[in-house]
């Protein structure tokens, strides 16, 4: 077979499933569910910042994605799966390690950086500002390692920018950021359902799946009914039982009468 032929129109690239997701999120555990379920499907990750993400769905780029909330509700559909921790991103030597936790009242003193992608959408951000905003929060945590202020982020995107030098706090009073599974409502295809199934922790022979409520509720209704018309027939008593077999009065049991002594 040739190269050419190999490539023909009539042998179709099989469909696929994009995902994309924010920084901070790891997809890995349910990119592995999908392909031990559905091995005939690729899934394809598409990373995208978090402000790009709603845009990206928008435009059809992505099939669904975990982003970070508020998203448009009147155009997309959104599980909300978990609301993260906030923590400050300080030097290792840094006062505010003496203490396990801190608020936002601890940072008054202190230079507060705000990166242009920011998530956690504040009002007022704490403390001092610094002299301009960093482009993203790894431009912002190169400063922090720099002792030039401290950072105030979701804690998964602390991790996902560690350094050694660095290390972090929770923030009891901040606001916090909520990881969700999105969509556009319109463009809910059998495979975002799969894809929403193993979010939510189905099995693969959960009732509540797609596959299996579609194809199997005609057979259990029929077989209902058949057990509703189907005749039934009573028992018969067991021979000897104490209340069917014996003889009336004689505690249910037959046998040759006692010789009397």
């Amino acid at each position: 077979m040739t190269d050419a032929a190999a490539s023909s129109p009539s042998s179709p690239a099989p469909s696929s499933f994009r995902l994309a997701y924010v920084p901070g999120v790891t997809p890995a555990k349910w990119v592995r569910i999908w392909e031990e379920r559905l091995p005939g499907i690729p899934l394809a990750l598409v990373p995208v910042p978090a402000a790009e993400a709603p845009g990206l769905l928008r435009e059809g780029s992505a099939d669904a994605g975990f982003v970070r909330l508020p998203v448009d509700r009147t155009y997309f559909s959104a599980i909300p799966l978990w609301t993260e921790t906030t923590v400050v991103v300080v030097p290792k030597d840094h006062l505010v390690t003496a203490a396990d936790e801190v608020t936002l009242d601890e940072l008054a003193d202190e230079i507060v950086l705000h990166p242009l992608d920011d998530v956690l959408g504040w009002e007022r951000p704490p403390g001092r500002p610094a002299f301009e905003r960093p482009a993203t929060t790894g431009d912002a945590v190169e400063l922090v390692a720099a002792g030039i202020g401290v950072l105030v982020v979701p804690q998964s995107l602390a991790r996902l920018h560690h350094r050694k030098d660095l290390t972090y706090r929770p923030v009891t009073d901040a606001p916090q950021s909520q990881v969700a599974l999105a969509w556009p409502e319109e463009a809910t295809t059998d495979m975002v359902e799969d894809f929403i199934g193993i979010v939510r922790g189905r099995t693969v022979n959960s009732t509540r799946g797609r596959t299996k409520t579609t194809e199997d509720k005609p057979a259990r209704k029929a077989v209902a009914q058949q057990s509703r018309s189907a005749p039934h027939k009573k028992a018969a008593p067991r021979r000897g039982s104490p209340k069917g077999g014996g003889p009336k009065g004689g505690g249910g049991r037959r046998g040759k009468p006692r010789r009397r002594s």
